[in-house]
């Protein structure tokens, strides 16, 4: 028996400081995977592309899939919602609209008629975890492979981390490791440092967390500086809003539904789907991005130059801009 040891990778500070930490112990028969939700952006792409060149560790891509739920779905809506009494006119809307886009973070939305949300994170399961489990995990340990899985974790992110162990058994061969679990923020660049490897460009403009594009967890500041820098962004989101609430029974879909800190008037149940998008929208989630005392007042403030280095790291301080960071890759 063979022990693989597959390192998962998304082009953010702690999983790359993981990879590097496998790099430097000199690990054998290592492997790095990453997983394509569709919502990452284009700089993340691009930078996978120069870790995989820097590092020599071919990086494997996994999507995940959800054509058969779709077609699940529109077989229950032909039959359920019509015999439930939904109106004809949101049954056709939501089977014109069910259709596989190849998307994976779109097909999730339409399969499941909702966003996720901070009380109901199905992404990181149906896009992260489980594609990475079928496609590379699985058919490794069917082989008689052990696999120790590499997770770039940090106890200091959240309460349900603070209590993990650094390694654990699955079973059937598979065990986690997470060997950053007791390292801070600084220790995680500091390796980067080390092995002269940049940090994803993104954490330069103004970026906390590195995966999504928004993140449904982004914080208010992050999500201001997504809309200045990268509008594109805040324009596909409002797209899949009107794609997901037309797949929705309710008729209502927002991509911040589980917060209401992204909306200032509170909880959106009860709430037509039009009340709905006027207040809860990403483009009204924008605009109290750049306000202050409770989303009553803007902030004057607020730097509008998106060339600017805004780094919550101190990367600019120390030197790595977003050009610069950017040349190398």
């Amino acid at each position: 028996m063979s022990t693989r040891n597959i390192v998962s990778v998304s082009g953010g500070k702690d999983s790359t400081a993981t990879l590097l930490v496998a790099i430097a112990l000199e690990t054998e028969n290592l492997q790095a995977v990453f997983a394509d939700t569709g919502n990452e952006h284009e700089q993340t792409l691009q930078y996978l592309e120069y870790l995989e060149q820097a590092t020599g560790v071919p990086i494997t891509r996994v999507k995940a899939d959800f054509s058969s739920q779709i077609a699940g779905k529109r077989r229950f809506i032909e039959t359920k919602w019509r015999e439930q009494g939904i109106e004809e006119s949101v049954v056709l809307a939501a089977l014109d609209t069910l259709q596989p886009t190849g998307n994976p973070f779109l097909d999730l939305c339409l399969w499941k008629g909702r966003f996720p949300s901070v009380r109901a994170q199905f992404c990181t399961l149906e896009l992260k975890r489980d594609p990475m489990l079928e496609q590379v995990v699985i058919p490794l340990t069917e082989q008689g492979d052990m696999i120790l899985s590499w997770q770039g974790v940090r106890a200091g992110e959240s309460l349900n981390r603070r209590y993990l162990p650094e390694c654990d058994e699955v079973g059937g061969g598979l065990f986690n490791y997470r060997p950053i679990l007791k390292w801070d923020v600084p220790a995680v660049f500091e390796a980067h440092r080390y092995m002269g490897i940049k940090p994803n460009p993104l954490y330069s403009q103004g970026m906390g967390r590195v995966g999504c594009m928004p993140c449904i967890n982004c914080r208010k500041d992050e999500l201001r500086e997504i809309a200045l820098r990268f509008p594109e962004a805040i324009d596909r989101i409002e797209r899949w809003e009107r794609l997901v609430q037309q797949a929705s029974k309710q008729g209502a879909a927002t991509f911040f539904a589980g917060s209401n800190a992204k909306h200032p008037k509170g909880s959106i149940s009860g709430m037509t789907a039009i009340e709905v998008m006027e207040i809860a929208s990403i483009r009204q989630a924008v605009e109290w991005s750049k306000t202050t005392r409770g989303g009553i007042q803007y902030d004057l403030l607020i730097a509008t130059d998106k060339n600017n280095c805004a780094s919550a790291y101190g990367l600019c301080e120390s030197g790595w801009a977003p050009h610069q960071i950017m040349e190398a890759a």
